[in-house]
């Protein structure tokens, strides 16, 4: 029996590479079994939260998105770096520069972004062009003190038709140009992951990450005390089994192999 699978009482699960991949003339697919997995989660009575850097949507477009791939889940599960970030600009009387993809923008209508005092990055796809960067970059230096924010870090994320450079990279460029350090909004912020833990109620050895990101799914659960497994599918690489500091709980095939071990263990468990 894995050792990753026994006393978990809650599920934290990654979203692209992990449910579906991305984009295709349909706008992705889901990847085999993984409704049927979820759904499962569900039937067990362990809790179920859905952890995605998504940022180039708002969380309901981005529900409905997964529905119409067949999954069954609701805004109140997706713990998302959007309106976390929203949150955070108010409270700290934060007016940002958004350099994020047009889809995400209404999560800012109740924003002041009028003379930006931070500059907020997200997955803005297309929305990366050396204008757009260079204007954000101009930003920042205009600050006496100049903040940053990015939600999330990831290097890349998988299309149906590859690998695609993710917001992480863009970031790199801003903090190298402008000498600062970003804000992360999202995996692997030690406070997305305690967010959902909190949400659930329950304890970090009470829960395992399923996730393909071994650096922002894996690493970032795994320093809160949370158990992480990697999925091979999505961005998931051979090297990954490998890396350099993050080493997963455990290796699976795919989300319906992560959920046939721990249901085992549900199953077992006194």
């Amino acid at each position: 029996m894995a050792t990753w699978a026994t006393g978990i009482r809650a599920v934290l699960l990654d979203v692209s590479g992990v449910l579906y991949d991305s984009g295709g003339d349909a706008g992705g697919t889901a990847i085999q079994g993984s409704v049927e997995a979820v759904n499962r989660i569900r039937q067990s009575g362990l809790k179920l939260r859905f952890c995605t850097n998504e940022s180039q949507a708002t969380r309901s477009q981005f529900v409905r998105k997964l529905r119409g791939y067949g999954f069954n889940i609701s805004e109140e599960e997706v713990t998302a770096p959007g309106p976390a970030v929203t949150r955070m600009l108010k409270e700290r009387g934060l007016r940002p520069h958004l350099l994020v993809h047009d889809d995400l923008l209404p999560e800012f209508d109740s924003v002041d972004t009028s003379e930006p005092n931070c500059v907020v990055i997200g997955d803005a796809a297309e929305n990366f062009s050396y204008q757009n960067l260079n204007k954000a970059f101009q930003v920042l230096l205009s600050l006496e003190n100049p903040i940053l924010i990015s939600l999330g870090k990831g290097r890349y994320y998988k299309e149906t038709d590859g690998l695609m450079l993710d917001v992480g990279a863009y970031m790199k460029a801003l903090e190298y140009a402008c000498d600062v350090t970003a804000e992360v909004v999202g995996k692997p912020s030690q406070q997305f992951f305690f967010s959902a833990l909190q949400e659930m109620g329950v304890k970090p050895e009470e829960a395992v990450m399923i996730g393909d990101d071994i650096v922002n799914d894996i690493g970032g659960a795994q320093s809160c005390g949370i158990r992480a497994v990697l999925v091979r599918t999505g961005k998931y690489r051979l090297s990954d089994e490998h890396h350099a500091e993050v080493t997963a709980d455990g290796y699976v095939d795919n989300l319906a192999q992560a959920i046939d071990i721990l249901l085992s263990s549900v199953a077992s468990d006194p």
